[in-house]
């Protein structure tokens, strides 16, 4: 079928993945159902256009526009099956994820287990700087530290590295150098900036939002790639 031009859905679930394909003139509408492939959800996607496609013998090249939904990014964070990510914040706050707002939903609970960061502490780093509220250097970013840093991270084989100065989401400008320094040391490295994911003030929150963002820009990176090459 040529001449028309198509609308693609994909909807990857745990068990199935559904495709559903409209004509923008006729409004006709053809529908694919797949299992999903959990350990590598790229395919069953792929199996799902391949399907829906070639029973309605629709060029791919008519297609004119694509929506996907998928929850890999979230299931990847609900059974921790996240790549080893990093998190590195201004001295001195070192234990922010471990701390976070100290809020205890069973106050007289003695039992009560605390869920864990999505990055364990020793792999939070400290490294020497600090703005105030405004956005001012109050000291200099320490660019030994950041390297000694990256070092670090090459040993530990980190692939993923969270970026939470205090008051970056004033001024972003350590934040970029740390990013900076630390593609210097490792290129593949991938790296979130609080002050580019969530410049809003309260660290706890913006460094929690970053550190999710860098957990799953691995999963979801290695997810479109399947794609891509599919």
């Amino acid at each position: 079928m040529t001449g028309n031009q198509f609308h693609l859905g994909i909807d990857v679930g745990g068990t199935f993945t559904d495709a559903v394909l409209i004509c923008e003139e006729t409004g006709r509408i053809d529908t694919a159902k797949v299992p999903s492939t959990p350990a590598d959800p790229s395919i069953g996607f792929m199996a799902a256009v391949a399907r829906v496609l070639d029973g309605s013998a629709v060029d791919p090249g008519a297609i004119a526009h694509l929506v996907h939904g998928t929850t890999v990014a979230t299931n990847s964070l609900i059974e921790g099956k996240t790549p080893k990510t990093a998190f590195v914040t201004t001295k001195g706050f070192g234990d922010m994820l471990e701390i976070a707002r100290q809020v205890r939903p069973s106050l007289y609970d003695v039992h009560f287990e605390k869920l864990r960061p999505l990055v364990p502490r020793d792999l939070c780093y400290e490294v020497p700087e600090r703005l105030d509220a405004a956005g001012g250097v109050l000291r200099s970013l320490d660019e030994d530290a950041v390297r000694e840093i990256a070092a670090a991270l090459r040993a530990q084989e980190v692939r993923s590295v969270a970026v939470c100065l205090l008051h970056g989401y004033a001024n972003p400008a350590h934040e970029e150098r740390v990013a900076e320094i630390l593609r210097e040391e490792d290129p593949d490295l991938l790296i979130s900036l609080s002050s580019g994911v969530c410049p809003e003030f309260r660290e706890y929150f913006r460094a929690s939002t970053c550190v999710i963002n860098a957990c799953i820009v691995p999963v979801v990176a290695r997810y479109l790639a399947g794609i891509e090459e599919g």
